[in-house]
């Protein structure tokens, strides 16, 4: 039987050999913004379980969107609890993103709880599993080589610990939080100093590990000096945000257009 899902091994395989990938967040239930997403290329969608407004059922619908379009689906969880974890592979999860790691422990932790060789709960009756269609062993073994567990760093503590959580076996890459390590820190100076101490810190501490890094980008310019810092995994924006940069750019042009127009009496055709 070919894999269950291919796009999850071919993202795994890129990821762990440092080739840059491009994604973006996924906050819209429904499978049409997913759809339009990996038309666009994008090597993979975060669909956003943390943030966005998605239970089990809509998160399922986005990842089927995503695989039905060749596309990686990278669940960011609400929680490192197992049950979350879980339950997002259960649904063909091509990998997940874990919010909050902020220890070795935890990282650990989670680890258990998505690799079957660990300690995950068994079910192959699930999308992940054909339905039943891939035998035990089958499940187990592809899974485990196809599923993408990337450990959010975004707690000062974090960063503190940074050596040995990206030492884990099973922790496939980092996604370092700037936004959050900013807030969490009361980092207001002008261009976030602590957190750009953190960052390189983190960095650095990936790249002895040689686990790949993901950092989420406000533009190409950003993204070319960070992959010659080491960083090969980039999100940027969101669906919603495109909506929002394009449902504005148009009002506005439409706007300046209708202003700057002079209105001429226009002679209407007589009945």
């Amino acid at each position: 039987m070919k894999r269950s899902n291919p796009a999850a091994a071919e993202f795994r395989r890129r990821l762990r050999a440092g080739a840059p990938l491009v994604g973006t967040f996924i906050k819209l239930p429904g499978p049409h913004a997913t759809e339009i997403i990996a038309g666009a290329g994008f090597d993979f969608g975060v669909i956003d379980c943390e943030h966005g407004p998605f239970d089990r059922a809509s998160a399922g619908v986005a990842i089927l969107a995503a695989r039905a379009n060749g596309m990686a689906a990278i669940v960011r969880v609400e929680t490192a609890m197992p049950h979350h974890l879980g339950a997002a592979l259960d649904e063909g999860a091509s990998g997940l993103l874990v919010p909050h790691v902020r220890s070795t422990a935890t990282a650990r932790q989670v680890v258990e709880a998505c690799r079957y060789r660990f300690a995950r709960g068994f079910s192959n009756t699930t999308r992940a599993g054909h339905y039943g269609a891939r035998a035990l062993w089958e499940h187990v073994d592809e899974t485990d080589d196809e599923v993408t567990i990337i450990a959010m760093i975004e707690d000062p503590e974090a960063t503190e610990d940074i050596a040995d959580i990206v030492a884990v076996d099973g922790i496939d890459g980092i996604f370092i939080g700037r936004a959050d390590l900013a807030v969490a820190m009361n980092d207001r100076q002008p261009g976030a100093p602590g957190v750009a101490d953190a960052t390189n810190k983190v960095i650095a501490a990936c790249r002895a590990a040689g686990k790949p890094v993901c950092l989420m980008v406000q533009d190409e310019h950003e993204a070319r000096a960070l992959h010659a810092a080491g960083v090969s995994v980039f999100i940027v924006g969101s669906d919603q945000g495109f909506m929002r940069a394009a449902a504005a750019g148009a009002c506005a042009r439409m706007r300046s257009t209708l202003a700057s127009t002079s209105r001429e009496p226009v002679e209407l055709p007589q009945e």
